[in-house]
């Protein structure tokens, strides 16, 4: 919207203004709260965040310089698989610069005033998250640009030939937005980012820290070989050390008095059917049924997703990304296609399966 061409709020403006950014019914100031007693795990500032390392020293190098000048971060946008710690950095940004934090997600913002609505509480350098912002309705989408650029949004007061152009001034603030799908944004968005962030997958020896500050966290005696197998077994996303680590110290409290040792995460771990590269059920499954179905592949997404009664994005989102990495699936331009690593992973051979198949 050109600036020229747009009108400073008039009184009798006001209502209808009001009307239209409303407090919205949805929860668009959501915060991510804990279950009721109990801990968080969450890392609250950058020395308590392991991994990561350039991103870290990129967000301190850009938050003292803003800090230095009194001015709001740059934009940031976080991309990478699910579980990465994209939230938790959102929230860390905030803390150093001493803002304060509101977050919401894409999906929940169905209308421009949904997002009008927490754009015109912000308090002055707030940061502002989005989470799964690749899902934002266009028309949605299309209010941030004049927030992000010039601190204001552009509404169109009634209709017709008597309708007009309305400017609401917003404080300066800093949105984050996270997404795991960057190639489903939109060019005039992502542009209008000062820095983005690619999160990478955790190595064993950090996801081992993550694990023992988290043990320590839950009052759980953890052994240092359990540390060793449980992070070698969560598919390097500390989401996944985490959720792995509090099923094993209920397995340990129930079978063994409370201390997690090699043998009680091994016994969990398979009563949960994760195997030793950290592959569960679900990824077994996706593997199997490329092989007996599809011959091994190509295959298209979308046959797979029907032929296990999963959704696509979840597949392409949750699963597929540590299959590729770990080399038990190929994506080739005529599908997906199951590695030779991967027959074996599963137990199969590829020219028995594909001599059987054929």
């Amino acid at each position: 919207m050109n600036q020229k061409a747009a009108e400073k709020i008039l009184p009798g403006d006001e209502q209808e203004v009001q009307a239209w950014v409303g407090i919205s019914e949805v929860a668009a100031e959501k915060e991510e709260e804990e279950q009721l007693g109990s801990p968080n795990l969450r890392p609250d500032s950058f020395d308590s965040y392991v991994g990561q390392a350039r991103i870290k020293d990129n967000l301190l190098v850009a938050c003292q310089a803003a800090s230095e000048r009194k001015e709001p971060l740059d934009h940031i946008l976080f991309h990478g698989p699910p579980g990465l710690g994209k939230t938790s950095l959102a929230r860390i940004v905030a803390k150093e610069m001493g803002v304060g934090f509101k977050s919401t997600s894409g999906p929940i913002l169905e209308k421009p005033g949904d997002l009008a609505a927490v754009l015109t509480a912000l308090s002055p350098m707030d940061v502002f998250f989005i989470d799964e912002i690749h899902r934002l309705p266009r028309s949605v989408e299309e209010i941030l640009y004049s927030a992000m650029e010039d601190c204001r949004i552009d509404i169109m007061i009634g209709s017709g030939p008597a309708a007009r152009s309305v400017q609401v001034p917003l404080k300066p603030f800093t949105l984050v937005g996270a997404t795991t799908r960057t190639g489903l944004l939109t060019s005039p968005l992502r542009d209008r980012f000062g820095m983005i962030l690619r999160l990478e997958y955790y190595s064993q020896e950090e996801l081992r820290k993550i694990v023992v500050r988290s043990a320590g966290i839950l009052g759980s005696e953890l052994k240092s070989d359990a540390a060793d197998e449980i992070s070698s077994r969560s598919r390097g996303t500390p989401r996944i050390a985490n959720r792995i680590l509090k099923r094993v110290r209920d397995y340990a409290q129930v079978r063994g008095g409370g201390v997690v040792s090699l043998k009680f995460v091994q016994e969990a771990l398979d009563l949960l059917e994760i195997d030793q590269r950290g592959l569960d059920k679900m990824d077994r499954n996706i593997l199997e049924s490329i092989i007996d179905k599809f011959k091994g592949g190509p295959v298209g997404i979308e046959a797979i997703a029907a032929a296990i009664g999963e959704d696509k994005e979840t597949l392409e989102e949750v699963y597929e990304p540590f299959l590729l990495q770990q080399g038990l699936l190929a994506r080739t331009r005529r599908g997906r296609e199951v590695t030779t690593d991967g027959y074996k992973q599963v137990g199969r051979s590829p020219i028995i399966s594909k001599t059987v198949n054929s």
